[in-house]
């Protein structure tokens, strides 16, 4: 048996710290966006998930995406309960132990369906949350993780994804648009009640994209190096062009408007980060906040009430970086050449899976909320919005009077 490799374990293991920590993050980032009577619920469904997709995994999730392929749609049943896995499995990526890359490829099904939450804020039972958690890992997450990086179709088609442009952003956003279409306009508007949290958030966010994406290197070396250089060029220039587009629009150099232009050049560069060169992730970034900011105008134009604007950012980004792989992907760093460098057919490969999984996100979802709606509750009624789910869901607040 080959030798452990330490430092790649080592660096394996500390990114998948790094994106657990994004989860929390992601509750004090959405925490804060809403009102003082709700924030400890939307918090609460982040370190749920922590929690219950967890369980899911461990018991049949990595197996079912990472598992043994089955026809190119879903793993197999090897690794149910954790089975076939020891302490001596080696993933051959890294040369170290399976159990490393089981717990980094476990955080990013953690954070997934969590962004979720911020385009239902305030409308939904927990009850309901949970129901929704699990139904959407089994019929979401866990088959497009196979197809994009366990071996399934897309996969064996050539497609690429650096660290979740279509795994975790795509599928996560253009859900979030179908559960905002289904819940339809509350009458009850929301309000951000502290932009300390969302300033917490965006930098617990930000220091864990570092492992989202150097780890999806999965070795300490140039390529986690030039996808750590890449994460933050693309952030730094998002995060400065939003502000710019709000001072030209008339507004206001804004907080909140930093933070969500971070977070967007964040999610368009993630499938992107060990892919393309540092001068391209400059433009991705720029790319980001102009895509991005365009889709929340036009979704505010349009009235859809995604609260917290997780198709304009997470699916809208994710979708464009997906794009910009495949224009600027170049096999000078890792993966295939795209567009730019005179290979159309990669291109054309990336729409077409970005645009066939989000399409399938957003039809599974929209059925995932009407099963869920035959058998509970779904939506919380307006009397209560009013109130806040804190008292009226967890009997807790964050603010005690």
């Amino acid at each position: 048996m080959d030798p452990i490799n330490t430092g790649n374990t080592a660096f394996v293991l500390l990114s998948a710290a790094l994106v657990m920590i994004m989860t929390p993050g992601l509750g004090f980032f959405y925490g804060g966006l809403v009102g003082r009577k709700n924030a400890l619920t939307i918090l609460m469904e982040s370190f749920f998930s922590l929690g219950w997709v967890t369980i899911l995994w461990v018991l049949f999730g990595y197996s079912l995406s990472f598992g043994p392929d089955i026809a190119g749609v879903i793993g197999g049943a090897k690794y149910f309960f954790m089975n076939n896995i020891f302490e001596t499995t080696r993933m051959a990526a890294f040369q170290g132990p399976l159990y490393a890359y089981v717990m980094f490829q476990l955080m990013f099904a953690v954070i997934t369906p969590a962004l979720i939450t911020g385009a239902f804020a305030n409308k939904m039972k927990f009850t309901a949350w949970i129901a929704f958690l699990t139904l959407w890992s089994f019929l979401v997450y866990f088959p497009v993780a196979h197809w994009v990086w366990g071996g399934g179709f897309l996969q064996k088609w050539g497609v690429e994804d650096f660290a979740g442009g279509i795994v975790v952003h795509a599928t996560a956003g253009f859900s979030a648009l179908a559960a905002a279409l289904w819940f339809g306009v509350s009458r009850v508007k929301n309000r951000p009640h502290n932009l300390m949290w969302v300033a917490l958030g965006t930098a617990l966010l930000w220091f864990g994209w570092f492992g989202f994406n150097a780890g999806s290197a999965l070795r300490a070396g140039g390529d986690a190096a030039i996808a750590f250089t890449n994460t933050q060029i693309a952030a730094a220039f998002a995060a400065v062009t939003w502000v710019f587009l709000d001072v030209a629009r008339g507004g206001k150099i804004s907080a909140s408007g930093f933070c969500t232009g971070a977070i967007a050049g964040l999610a368009t560069v993630t499938p992107t980060a060990g892919f393309i060169m540092p001068q391209a992730a400059m433009i991705v970034g720029i790319v980001a906040a102009l895509v991005c900011y365009a889709a929340v105008m036009y979704k505010n134009k349009k009235g859809w009430d995604d609260v917290l604007d997780v198709w304009g950012v997470h699916g809208i980004g994710g979708y464009t970086g997906i794009l910009m792989l495949g224009l600027f992907g170049t096999s000078q760093v890792l993966g295939e050449n795209g567009l730019f460098y005179g290979n159309p057919v990669f291109f054309l490969k990336e729409w077409a899976a970005v645009t066939f999984v989000s399409a399938y996100s957003f039809v599974v979802t929209l059925f995932i909320l009407w099963i869920i709606s035959r058998f509970t509750r779904v939506k919380v009624p307006e009397s209560e919005m009013e109130s806040g789910l804190d008292e009226i869901e967890l009997g807790e607040v964050a603010y005690p009077q």
